[in-house]
Order: structure tokens, then sequence, then C-alpha cells
């Protein structure tokens, strides 16, 4: 049972990672609700848990705690050495952080109450899904642990929709304890979590609300002070100016020097009392706004979609793609989304004639096909990022320092090899790379899995912005109904097109 009067904050706390800042001077104090912690990619939230859980010390402030709190935590990755033990052993892991090591009959329990079948405590762990892998760690830490406050980084990454409905039964009825929650997934926030940390580099701003309300709040709180700057800022000057002529004026008069004084006394006080305006970094996602000179992008026709092995996922008898046409792609887990992108993209070949009226896969002959893989396997994590970027055909390397800036990566960092880089900032970086290629056509397979609120707003804006044609599978819910201008859902190996999505978002549960 959680504590009654758990307590859990920071006060003035800081951490550096050598000499680079992560955070300063941030504090909070976590209450009894389920708690949001937001943030943009490289804020900090994942070393902020952290510290808060004891794995890492912070360099200045302290970390408020109740006597005897216990956490229970779900890191962003699951370990991959937990692949070749059974389910029973992870989860008994679990047990032994506790001291409760001969409690076996716990984990059965635990089974029973979230209706897992008993013979997947005999699986490797590996075997099951990458959703359903969290998703046991997640109830090992919530149940087992018995904890006071159960802190969840990014719960929902890699989770199918079913699998996030499933998660947010377990957190707002089934998991009755205090939480904080870090997560870039807008909807899960509105419908979980009932108070919001937003954490930047002036601080900690924290709200009792949940994240859509506070985030319009923290926004008018923003254009409130920078207007205030502003008109702070002009009035120094007018001070300034005045004080100028008071100086000559002195010259001859002096008894002007008074006046001259008084004023700069004033200067000296509203600078010392001038209002922080926030300035987010500079980091724009942006896409290219690539032509099309048909109106088709691209037609399927008499498609079978196949796993590696020969089964049969999809057919597709006649798909045409406008351009500019804005589709999600939606279907249960397992039903063939990511193959059918992969098929399309391994389809591209911009050396051979796409339009060919014979072939099931028909690309119209201008179509510049870029392709957004969820797991960024190709990408080279030991290759500079500078040097990644003047990959791009005709980019200079002023261009790219230019473009890296504008998307946010310092010039001290873009020497420094791809794989130091969160995978937000991996995400963001490949939109770079694809933008230089100049696309009309792009095939996203989860493109918001690792970039913060910030970035799927930006991706979101340019897709509405800008005439490409788009394909993507998302799990995100409020990305696929604000991007999409179409919706295709596999049905029993078909492809039904409908009015809007959220039937079925809905009809997902396991």
């Amino acid at each position: 049972m959680a504590a009654r009067h758990a307590v859990l904050g920071m006060e003035q706390a800081s951490f550096y990672y050598g000499s680079a800042r992560v955070f300063r001077g941030v504090s909070f104090l976590l209450d009894d609700a389920r708690t949001a912690l937001v943030g943009e990619n490289g804020a900090g939230k994942s070393t902020l848990l952290k510290c808060l859980t004891g794995t890492l010390e912070l360099n200045a402030g302290q970390v408020i705690r109740s006597r005897g709190l216990r956490i229970g935590s779900v890191p962003q990755d699951v370990p991959a050495v937990l692949a070749d033990r059974t389910v029973r052993d992870v989860l008994h892991e679990a047990l032994v952080r506790v001291g409760q090591d001969d409690d076996w009959w716990r984990i059965d329990v635990l089974v029973d109450e979230i209706g897992v079948e008993p013979e997947i405590l005999d699986k490797p762990f590996g075997e099951l899904s990458g959703g359903w892998q969290r998703l046991m760690l997640i109830a090992a830490a919530a149940r087992l642990e018995e904890p006071d406050i159960l802190i969840l980084d990014e719960p929902t990454n890699h989770l199918d929709l079913a699998n996030i409905n499933t998660l947010e039964r377990w957190l707002t009825v089934e998991f009755d304890i205090p939480m904080l929650i870090v997560s870039h997934d807008r909807e899960i926030l509105d419908r979980v979590t009932e108070r919001t940390l937003f954490l930047r580099s002036d601080g900690v701003h924290a709200f009792k609300t949940r994240f859509s309300v506070a985030r319009e709040e923290l926004l008018r709180r923003d254009a409130t002070a920078a207007a205030r700057a502003r008109l702070e800022e002009k009035e120094i000057k007018r001070l300034e100016q005045a004080a100028a002529r008071y100086k000559v004026w002195a010259v001859k008069n002096p008894d002007l020097n008074k006046r001259k004084k008084a004023v700069e006394s004033r200067i000296a006080r509203i600078d010392a009392e001038r209002t922080q305006a926030y300035v987010s970094r500079e980091r724009r996602l942006e896409l290219a706004d690539g032509d099309m000179d048909a109106k088709v992008a691209l037609r399927l026709a008499d498609l079978d979609v196949k796993t590696p092995d020969g089964r049969k996922l999809i057919g597709i008898e006649r798909l045409t793609i406008a351009a500019g046409d804005r589709i999600a792609l939606l279907g249960a887990n397992g039903a063939g989304k990511s193959t059918l992108l992969s098929t399309i993209a391994a389809a591209y070949d911009p050396s051979r004639e796409h339009y060919d009226g014979k072939a099931p896969v028909r690309f119209n002959p201008s179509c510049r096909l870029v392709y957004f893989d969820q797991s960024m396997r190709d990408l080279p994590v030991g290759t500079a990022i500078l040097d990644f970027v003047l990959e791009a055909e005709g980019i200079t390397e002023k261009e790219a320092i230019r473009v890296l800036a504008q998307a946010g990566f310092a010039f001290a960092r873009i020497g420094e090899s791809i794989g130091v880089l969160s995978h937000g900032e991996r995400a963001r970086l490949v939109f770079l790379k694809m933008k230089l290629l100049r696309p009309n056509f792009y095939l996203l397979d989860e493109p918001t899995n690792h970039l913060d609120i910030e970035g799927q707003e930006d991706l979101e804006e340019q897709l509405e912005r800008s005439d490409v044609s788009c394909l993507f599978v998302s799990h995100d819910r409020f990305f696929t109904r604000t991007a999409a201008t179409r919706f295709l859902e596999i049905r029993r190996g078909r492809l039904v097109e409908i009015d809007a999505p959220d039937a079925f978002f809905d009809g997902q549960i396991d």
C-alpha cells in the first residue's frame, strides 16, 4: 500500500556532466497525484529521474524524500540482458529488490490480476513483444515492489494501441499510487495525469492540472512575460536617452546632474528587477516542400505484402495516393503496417523508371521518396554528426553547419559521433538529412516515437503546410488525428478506407 504521507521532490537541484549543465535550480514537491514531467529533448528529464531514484547524485541542491520512502521505477529502455531469462525470473527481481525473495506466489497472483495467461511465466522474456516486455516491468514495479510512488520514463515507447489502452487502464484504475510520468504522448498525458511539471532551462514550472490546460497557461505566462520585458526594454532606452540629454545640458547647468543621477537610479532599478522572458531553443524540424508533376504520387495494384518467410499479411487490389495526400495506416499489432511501408520503400529505386504500368508498386516518375524507419537501425552511430549531413548531395560545409544550428545542434557538438545523441536528437538528425534530399513523398514509421512535444508539433505543422505526400504509421493518437487527411485500416488482410480513426482507437484492447 502507498504511504499516506509519501514525500519526494527537489530543492535548488543542479546536475552537470563535466562542465555541461543538464539542469539548474530545480525545485518541486510531488503530492499524491499522477504527475506528468514534460520537457524538450535534452532538457534533462531522464537524468532528473535518475537523481530522484539515487542512480545519480546532484552537483548542488538536494533530493527531498520522506524516511523509508520506497520508489518503483521503470527506465525508458528494456535492458537487453533480460532477453534470455524467463518471465518469472525477471519478475522475481522486483521481489528481490524489496527483500521478499521467497514470495514467489505473488508473481502468480500478479499475472492473474492483470489478466495474463500463467503459461507466459515460463517463456523467455525476449519472446514477448517489446510492448509486453515494458508492461510486465511496469506491473512488477507497481505491484510487486509495493512502492510509495511509481516513476515511469516514456512508458508508451514501442507500445501498440492495444498495449497503450491496457497501460491507461492500469495507471488510472488498477494502480492506485502516486506517480511521476515522463512522456511525449500528449493523449496519454491528458488521459492519465492530473498534475504537470515543465522542466526547462529556467527551472521547473508546476501546475495542478492536466497537460493541455497547463501548457496553455504556461504559454500565456510566457507571452505576458515577453510583453512585459519588451516594455521594460523600451522604457530603459527612453530613460537612457533622457540621461544622455541631462548630461549634455549639465555642462551649462550643473544642477541637472541631480536629475541625471535620478534617471540613472531608475534605470538601475528597472534593470535589476527586469522580467526574465523565457526563450526556447531554436530547433526547427522541417520537411522539404517538394513538387510533384502529376496528381497521382503512387499507385498500388495487385500487391501482396508478405513477411520475410513468405506469409501473406495484406492483399491490395488497388490503392491510389494523390499528391498531397497524408494517409494514416491503422491496424492491429502484427497486421503488416510496417511491412507495407518497408515493401514500398524497397520498391523505390531512383535509377529506374518507376511508372511501370505492370508493376504492383508504381511511382510517379518525379517521385523522390524517403523512408523513416522507427528503429533507425541504418543510422551510422560511429559517424560524426557533421559528416553525416555532408553526405547529402550538393551541400557545403558552411550550409551543413547552418542547418544543423537551425535544428538545435550546437557547433561544439557537430564533430561528435551520432552515437552520443539521445534518441530524440537522432530522430531530428534523420529528418534533417531527409529534408536535404528534397523529397516529395514521405514514408514514416512511428515518426513521433522519440520526438518531444515541440518536435511533434513541428512535424504536424510542416506536413500541413507542405504539398508532400505522406503514408505513415503511428500509435500516437493525437498526431494521427492532426496530421492525416485520409485513414486506411487493415482489416482481415485488406485495406479499408474509413472516415475517422476514433472507433479504431477505442476498439484496440488486449
